[in-house]
Order: structure tokens, then sequence, then C-alpha cells
């Protein structure tokens, strides 16, 4: 691990700006899998961005703010891209990014119909790995479309398996390393295996490009690359990277590869009928290889060229394709694929099979180990460069037709400040390229263990001048950055900071400033009627309850239980923060302590005074008030109601000697808990310790509402699953659920998988799933609450199962049945594969894994976004954790305390 610790040591410099990343990471998996249909590439009067860009155009126009590829690889600001281009024989187009569905075409919404995986990856990208099932046959484009359109939402998604694409195993399994001899110095190993039973051919073109930055602006420079001096060589010329040289190997049959070249312009021609801009068009390559068209360069210039492979493989043989991106001029190897390449490669890789050893328990299974680092790796493959400058955005470019005047106060008109030109953990690069601010929250709780200047640079980020809003505002995601995602950024912080260490209180006070402004935004705009119960929107739940929470039917407002739970969450990260700056002794924060628990003290009187809870349920409920001032329930048994049980810290006796000293609303909690009444308190069971070490216990819950919340938690016939705790409770599977409220009547019931209803368009697939934030915040605070009351509290569980568990015991049954998604049970199947019978049966696919953006709510069959590596790549952390390789960040604290604690007489 110590040889990759040094090549990242320079990362944390990169919130200065890319160019000033450490070197290691001036290449990287920075361009998406999709850029076709994404807010930023759309220019409609209606912001349709599906439309405006279909994956039908994607081939033949030039992307104004990024670049998508095959295996995607980049310098740290997209100038120049390396990827992968295939084509069956077969197939009408090249094979140059994956193809999906948009939201109209596929009856779950958009959808990916490919099937790739992120095998390795260290965080420098000394070595990532990448695999692709490419079918040997036509691809079935128009059947996928027409199939899924035909089907409606009670019907499953027709896959790309369904189609019987690889039957008799007719394909071609595609994998491709990137190892670096140096930091500037890049090899690209292809490897191309026929899992089919013949004899075939399969047309390879890796293909280099320039990321389109001359159209935009009148006097911008424009690069060049041209043939080399020597046969499969290019030469490539850019104004800020400088002279490069790209050279490709010769095939397995010692032919020397043709290289071919055109321009990353829009063919104007084929999409709008206008005159062309040039006759070698950015899908040149395409009609040229596919159909024979004059449409590359003769002259062998341009600004994209790929070199053109032609392999036939017999069945089960495979071949290999090596090329080299390096300073032009290198003499070092006179020999480019020489000794040195073989030994780069093997080098690269044994040391991220150290790097993986290290950071795998030695009690872990070797199943488990896998999972992790597959986890990890696809969490530092989903790095992209996010370029959106909104203000250019809606104004348009000086070279360009003016945009529809509709977009002036349509989708982020209000976010002229944002200018993002930085490198972002992305959630799934084909499905949402772009960042989601609380999906990076979870990404960083993980990428923390790999990279944590990555981690903590990602949270700095979001909080930056040029992303945070000026009113405090964070932008929630690129398709509504108004929408409001719940707080856990602070929670964040203090995780990275403890997987960390527990040592950067320069960092932590930096992200604690910005969250100052963040939450202060919150109380202002989020509780409208100053009673500290909050609103917020549908806070990232979508479908999860009967009305969409962000447009109510009948008017009036939402107070939502969740919206509370969230922002007594953010309180208590607050304050935590604080007591960590204040106990530093680097930065006195007492007076900001108090701050946040005289809030944490309001919110909590609010849960218990607003009606939120319900006795007889044993959960929290939303309540919505109409306009005319009637307040109804909203009885939906679903994580919305869990949320205030995962609002739990532990004061230490200095700060509650503060806080006694103050003498204000929380002191006045304190006394109404019975504080001045010490044997109260600890027959009660939150106030625990010796003299002059006593610790107490706060939860918006409350000993008494958490016990019998988490019987329902842990009710198999409701939230607990084989596999995780579902979103919503089973019970509605019997016992649909109706509000009707001023002529206004919605339901809901239990779907463990595809929702069926449109609500919230797209694949929001919240009604019964299982999904990793709440899951993994739950674990995580359950281990809370078993540091303070240890062996004296137990639980049912499962509940009605006659087993007393103590909370460490059920934190870590939950943990493995989350593990249990991805790893083989005593039959050797993966619950994530459900029902795909390749998947669970055939080698070459079986140790290939997802992590999706949930998980079916009953047999844990892996659904939404196909490869949403972000936030369920905290199940790499999840191993960690359950195996006991994680520090708490209540460790953490009381470190600072025994090092900084000064003598005082003690407490009665």
């Amino acid at each position: 691990m110590g040889v990759e610790r040094e090549r990242v040591a320079g990362f944390g410099r990169l919130e200065d700006g890319l160019r000033q990343a450490g070197e290691w990471y001036r290449w990287g998996p920075y361009l998406s899998e999709r850029q076709w249909g994404t807010v930023r590439e759309d220019y409609s009067a209606n912001g349709d961005a599906w439309n405006y860009l279909p994956h039908d155009h994607a081939r033949s126009r030039a992307y104004r703010w990024g670049e998508d590829g095959l295996a995607g690889f980049s310098d740290i600001e997209q100038r120049l891209c390396l990827g992968l281009a295939l084509w069956n024989g077969r197939d009408p187009i090249l094979k140059e990014r994956a193809f999906g569905l948009t939201g109209e075409q596929g009856n779950h919404g958009e959808d990916v119909k490919e099937y790739w995986w992120y095998l390795d990856a260290i965080p420098s990208h000394a070595w990532n790995r990448w695999r692709y099932h490419y079918p040997q046959g036509a691809f079935p484009y128009q059947d996928l479309i027409d199939v899924n359109r035909s089907r409606d939402k009670f019907q499953p998604e027709y896959e790309l398996i369904d189609t019987g694409a690889f039957n008799d195993d007719k394909y071609w399994i595609v994998e491709v390393a990137y190892a670096k001899a140096s930091a500037d110095d890049l090899l690209m190993s292809i490897t191309v295996t026929n899992a089919g039973p013949d004899a075939d051919t399969l047309h390879m073109l890796p293909t280099a490009w320039f990321r389109n930055t001359w159209s935009w602006d009148p006097d911008a420079p424009k690069p060049g690359m041209a043939a080399g001096a020597t046969d499969g060589s290019v030469t490539i010329e850019h104004p800020f990277i400088g002279t490069l040289e790209l050279v490709a190997d010769a095939g397995p049959d010692g032919a020397v590869p043709e290289v071919l070249f055109c321009e990353n312009e829009t063919n104007t021609t084929r999409l709008f009928g206008a005159k062309p801009i040039t006759p070698y068009p950015k899908d040149g390559i395409n009609d040229h290889v596919v159909g024979g068209a004059p449409t590359v360069n003769p002259d062998r210039t341009g600004t994209k060229c790929s070199v053109w492979y032609r392999l036939t493989v017999e069945p089960g043989n495979t071949a290999q394709l090596r090329l080299r991106l390096r300073p032009a001029g290198t003499t070092a190897a006179t020999d480019p694929f020489g000794k040195n390449f073989s030994e780069v490669l093997r080098t690269r890789e044994g040391e991220a099979d150290e790097f993986y050893q290290e950071l795998t328990p030695r009690t872990a299974s070797e199943d488990e180990a896998m999972v992790m680092r597959q986890a990890f790796s696809g969490l530092l493959w989903s790095k992209q460069l996010f370029y959106y400058d909104v203000k250019r955005w809606l104004d348009g470019d000086p070279t360009q037709p003016t945009p529809p005047a509709e977009r002036l106060n349509g989708r982020n008109a209000k976010w002229r400040n944002f200018n993002a030109f930085d490198i972002m953990s992305m959630p799934d690069k084909w499905e949402y390229p772009w960042y989601a601010a609380w999906d990076l929250a979870f990404h960083c709780v993980a990428l923390a263990h790999v990279d944590p200047a990555f981690a903590k640079y990602q949270l700095i980020l979001l909080c930056r001048e040029w992303f945070q809003h000026p009113n405090g505002a964070l932008p929630a995601y690129e398709w509504d950055f108004s929408d409001v995602n719940p707080p856990v950024q602070a929670w964040a912080a203090l995780e990275v900071f403890s997987v960390d260490g527990g040592r950067d209180i320069d960092f932590l006070s930096r992200v604690f400033d910005k969250m100052l402004l963040n939450f202060a935004w919150w109380v202002n705009l989020e509780d409208p009627e100053g009673n500290n119960v909050f609103e917020g929107g549908f806070l990232g739940l979508d479908n999860i309850g009967p009305l969409d929470r962000s447009h109510l039917p009948v008017g009036g407002i939402l107070e939502q239980s969740d919206a509370t739970g969230w922002m007594g969450f953010y309180t208590i990260a607050m304050g935590t923060i604080a007591i960590i700056l204040n106990r530093s002794r680097q930065r006195p924060a007492s007076d900001l302590v108090l701050k946040f628990m005289e809030h944490y003290a309001a919110i909590r009187d609010a849960l218990a005074s607003q009606a939120l809870w319900d006795e007889a349920d044993g959960l929290y409920y939303d309540r919505l008030v109409t306009p005319s001032g009637t307040a109804v329930p909203v009885k939906v048994r679903s994580m919305v109601g869990v949320i205030p049980a995962l609002v739990a810290f532990v004061l230490q006796e200095d700060d509650l000697r503060s806080s006694i000293m103050v003498g204000k609303q929380f002191a006045d909690l304190l006394s109404s808990e019975g504080f001045d009444d010490p044997g109260k308190l600890r027959e009660s069971g939150v106030l625990r310790g010796e003299p002059g070490q006593q610790r107490m216990l706060f939860s918006l819950a409350g000993p008494d509402r958490l016990e019998r919340l988490l019987s329902k938690v842990f009710d198999e016939s409701e939230f607990l699953s084989p596999h995780g705790l579902r979103a919503l409770s089973a019970y509605h599977r019997e016992h649909p659920y109706v509000i009707d409220v001023e002529g206004v009547q919605a339901s809901i019931d239990y779907e463990p998988a595809e929702s069926t209803t449109p609500m919230f368009g797209g694949n929001s697939n919240w009604r019964g799933p299982i999904w990793f934030p709440l899951n993994y915040l739950m674990v995580t605070v359950l281990e809370r609450y078993h540091r303070f009351y240890g062996d004296d509290f137990t639980i049912e569980y499962p509940t009605g199962s006659g087993r007393w568990l103590t909370l460490d015991k059920v934190a870590a049954d939950l943990s493995d049945r989350l593990i249990s998604l991805f790893t083989d049970d005593a039959d050797g199947r993966r619950a994530c594969f459900g029902g795909t019978e390749l998947m669970q049966r055939d080698p070459a696919w079986h140790d290939n894994l997802i992590f999706s953006e949930y998980f079916h709510g009953d047999n844990g069959a892996a659904i939404g976004a196909f490869h949403q590596t972000g936030w369920t790549g905290v199940i790499a952390d999840l191993i960690r954790r359950r195996h006991g390789e994680v520090d708490s960040i209540g460790d953490v604290i009381r470190r600072l305390s025994a090092e900084t604690r000064e003598p005082r007489e003690p407490l009665p």
C-alpha cells in the first residue's frame, strides 16, 4: 500500500484547481459512459434532454460539455480522450458507447442494455481493468426498444440477455487494462476472447480524440493529430498538454494496423440536412468501417483517430492488442512493446494486489474480499470530469445560435453562480453521469478507505463558491439544483475524518464553516412555520409515499417526519464537529456546540409535540396540513417514519457541564429529562459512567420509542427482509394505504421491485426495494446505541422470533444480510443476480459483480441503475466494518477527550 499512498499524496491540492493535482492523477477514467441525454447537452426549449440528443445522434454530434466512451480514459481536463470502438461485422454502427433506453422507451424508465464491469482500480489509476461482453450477432437495438415500449409497468423489463444475444455463448469477452509506466506514460492492453463455438472476426478500433474545445469560442486554439513517422503511430499536438505520441503494436498476425482520421465535428448534413462543416465528421470512421464511405481524411490528420485491427479468433482463444500513449521523444524505451511493457503490467497489477490485501480484513472470506475490491474499483472508475457553466449554458456560446428564451426561466435558471470544472464521483456514469449531493456523501465514506484526500476534496468542492448558492443552498443534482436532498454532508465529513484517522482538523473546520451557511438556509427556508418541523419535498425518496411530496395536489404544507429527522441528524453532526474542533484546541467552538444542542432540543420538542409520532403503530408519520387548516396524518409504513431513530448522540460530562452553566433551552431539556436527579436518569438508562466520566445519550426517538420502533423495523412481515431493510413495509402488500383529503384520493401498496407509478418518471422504484443509504445508517446507529448501552439493552430480533440480542449483534446480522446480496449462498448463487441463470451459473459471468441502485425487497435481485456503484459502494465500508476494521467517530472523540481533558470536579 505504501507505493500507492505515495503516488496519491498530492491530491489534496486539487481543490485549488485541476492543474494543481498530483502528477499521478493527470490521467484517469474521467469520461462518462453516456454524455448524450444530459441536461448540459440539452438546448431544447422544453428541457426534453433525451429527445433533444438521442442515442442515434450521439455518434454524429460533437458534445459541448464532455465526452463518453467505452473503457474511457483521459487527462484530468478531458482534453485528450482514449476509448474503444468495436464492430462485429453485423451491427449497423460501431459500438462506441453503451446503449440504453430513454425514459419513454423503457417500461420502467431509462435503462442501460449492456453488460460491462469495473473489475479493478487503484486511486492513482496506475492500474485499472474493465470488462465488456459484446454479442457476435447483430446488436438488437430496435428489438429492445420495441419490446420494452410494448410492455406496461406491471411487466418486467426486457433485457439484452432476454433477446438471445448471448445464446450458445456467441459473444466476445473484451478486457481493457490501463497501466502507467510513469505519471504520463500510459499503457493500454486489450485482450479479446472468443467465447463462442465458431471462429469469428472482430474489428477492434482503439480510439483517441480531442474534446471539442474550439467550436464554442471564436479564437479558441484547435489541437491536431496526424500519422506518425512509423506505421501505427500518431503524433498528437495540443496547446495545453503538449506533444504526445500514440503507438500501436502490430496485431497477433503481425499485420500493422491502419490508422483512420476524422474530425470531432458534428455531422450537420446527417442530423440537420445542412452544409457540412467538414467532409470527415465525428462519425466519419463509423461510416467508413461499416459502409466503406470516403469519410476519413486521406491526408491522415484530424482531431479523432482510430487504430483499426481485424482479428479472427478461434473458439475459446484469446488475442492481445497493445498500445502506448506517452510524451513525444521518449528515449527510455526505444521499443515501446518490449520487455518493459509486460513488466509494467505485472508490476502495477501486483501493486494493486498488495494495496487491497492490506485493506482486506484477515477474517473476511475470499468472496467478501472480491466484493470489497470490486466495489472500491467501481467507485474509482466512476470519477468523471463534470463541466457545467450554468451562465454560459443559459446564455449560449458566441459562435452558436442563441438558446430558446424559455431556458432563461427554466431548469437551473437561478443558479448562474454554478460553474463546475472538476473531477467528481458520479453515482453511475451511464444512468446518472452527473453528481448528486446526497449520493456523494455515501461515496465519500467508502472512498475514504482507499483515497481519503479525494473524498475530502469532494465534500469541500460541494461547498465551494462555484457550487454552493449565495443563499447557502447546496445544488442537489444536475436535473434540478434547487431540489432538496437529505443534508448528510456534515455527517459524511465526520465519517471521512474518522476513517482517515481523526487528525485532519483543518479539513473538518473548513467543511464546518460552509455547512453553517447551509444549515441556516435549511432553518430559514424549510421550516416556514418556525416550529422546527421541517419540509423539504421528496428528499430523495421518490415514490415512497402516495403523494408527490414536492408538488402537493391540495396545496398546504407537508410536515415531514423524515425532513425533521434529517435536520436532527444534521444538527447532531454539526454539534459533533463543533465538539471535535473545541476538543482539538485548534479552534474554540464551545458556543457553537451549545448552538447546535439548542437546535437539537427544539427539534426534539417539536417531534414530541406536533403529533408526528403514532403511539399505536410505533412509527413516525408525515402530517399534511391543508390550506383550510385540517391536519391529516399520512400513515404510510415506510423508511420515512424510521429516520428519527437514526438521530442519536452522546454528550460527555464536560459538555453536559457547559450546557447546565448556560442554562437555556438545552439546559431546560436536561432538566426535563431529570438531570437534577442523577438517580432517575440512571434508572432510565440515559446516563452512564462514573462521576467525572459520565456520559448521556440523546435520541430523537428516545429509549421508549426506540424499542417500539425497532420492533416494527425488525419484523420480517414488515421491513426486515432476508437481505436488508425494505424501503416500504411489506404490511402494505395486504393492506394498501389510501389517503382521501379535500377531494383528492391517492394510494400506495407494497411493490418489492419496479414501481408501477409514473409519479417521478424514470426508474423511481422506491416503493419496496432495499437500498443502501438507510440500511447503512441503521447499522451504524445500532452500533452507536450499543456502545452506549452495552449488553444491558436487548431487543427481540427478528421480532416474534423469541431471540433477544444486543444491538451490536443485531447490527452484525443486518450487515450480513446486506453483504449476502453479493456473496455466494450455500448453493453458489448470488442474490443480486436474481433469476438470471447465465450470471448465476456461468463462470464467465458469475464473478463479475454489479452494484445496482437498489435491490428487490423480497429476493435481493439487483434493480434500478445497473452500475450504481455510488451509494451501494458503501458495501466495501460495511465489509471492513463488519470485521472490526473501522473506528467510530465516538472512538475519535474519546481519544481527543483523553488527550485534552483537564482535571475537574466531577458532577454529582
